[in-house]
Parts: C-alpha cells; sequence; structure tokens
C-alpha cells in the first residue's frame, strides 16, 4: 500500500484519537465519576475506546481487551462494565489502542486492505473498517466534548493531525 496514504490516513485517525485523549485529559474528575449523567463520561470513553481495539484486531474469534478490560461490550443486552474506569486506566487503554491503531496502518498491504471484515451488521473491507473506526472515536471525542461545554463552559480545541 503506497506509504503517503498511510501517512495520511495516520494523520487523520491519530488526530481523532488525540481529540478522545484531549476530552480525557480536560475533563473534572467530578464528572468523570457522575453516574447521575446519561451517558456517563468515563463509559463513553471507555467505549470508544473498547472499539478501538476491536475494530483494529486481526480476528473477532480471537479478540481480547487488555486487563482489567473485559467483553461487555460484545453483550447484545448491553451490559455495562462492573465498575467505573478510572481516567489512568483509560489513558492506558488509549496509548495501547493509539499504537495498535499507528502498527496496523503502517503494516497495511492491499491484500489486507481488501479483506472483509464482518461483524453483526458491520460488513466493511478493513480499509473501510479503518475510516468507519476513525468517524466512531472522533463521533464520542465530540460527544466527550459537548459534555465538557455543557458542564464546564470549556472544550479542548481543534485537533488538524496526530501528535507525533
Amino acid at each position: 500500500m503506497d506509504s503517503r496514504l498511510k501517512s495520511i490516513i495516520w494523520n487523520q485517525f491519530g488526530a481523532a484519537i488525540d481529540a478522545l485523549e484531549n476530552a480525557m485529559a480536560a475533563c473534572p474528575d467530578d464528572l468523570w465519576r457522575d453516574r447521575t449523567r446519561q451517558p456517563e463520561f468515563w463509559y463513553v470513553a471507555y467505549h470508544a475506546l473498547f472499539w478501538l481495539d476491536f475494530y483494529l484486531s486481526a480476528s473477532v474469534e480471537d479478540f481480547a481487551p487488555p486487563a482489567p478490560f473485559g467483553l461487555e461490550e460484545l453483550d447484545p443486552a448491553g451490559k455495562l462494565p462492573d465498575r467505573l474506569y478510572t481516567k489512568d486506566e483509560l489513558r492506558a487503554y488509549l496509548r495501547f489502542g493509539r499504537r495498535k491503531c499507528k502498527d496496523t496502518i503502517d503494516s497495511l498491504t492491499d491484500e489486507k486492505a481488501g479483506r472483509p471484515f464482518n461483524f453483526g451488521r458491520v460488513k466493511l473491507s478493513f480499509a473501510e473498517l479503518l475510516l468507519y473506526n476513525m468517524r466512531h472515536v472522533q463521533h464520542h471525542a465530540g460527544q466527550l466534548n459537548l459534555a465538557l461545554r455543557q458542564a464546564t463552559d470549556s472544550a479542548p480545541g481543534w485537533v488538524f493531525g496526530a501528535e507525533d
């Protein structure tokens, strides 16, 4: 696969991940832990990171998130994690996902880009799945920025490209 195209994809995907990270970092502890807000801030961040990781995985069957995270997100009944994840835990998961994303894009070949990915209603080539995944991360970064703006009248600025 063309290295310029991989660089462009990473620059924008990395920017989406950085926007999510900025929203997480800007969140005051009381908003992070506020169980009365729906959806809960911490959960939206976790949800975005779980699916980032999942959609970057080589195989649906072999997917396992790093500890302490489980597979609750795959439960069709919408089961939530048993506990609130801390900022530090989710920052570590973000770093894991960012590295996995960069490595996945760097190693992308034309053959892998064209491979089908099928999970539930998601039936895409792996290349299109990368763009779908990037849009999903950015969607939730925007959702968290809106929550910050509503709760604190402040939110991080726009991220133009990946922070490398």
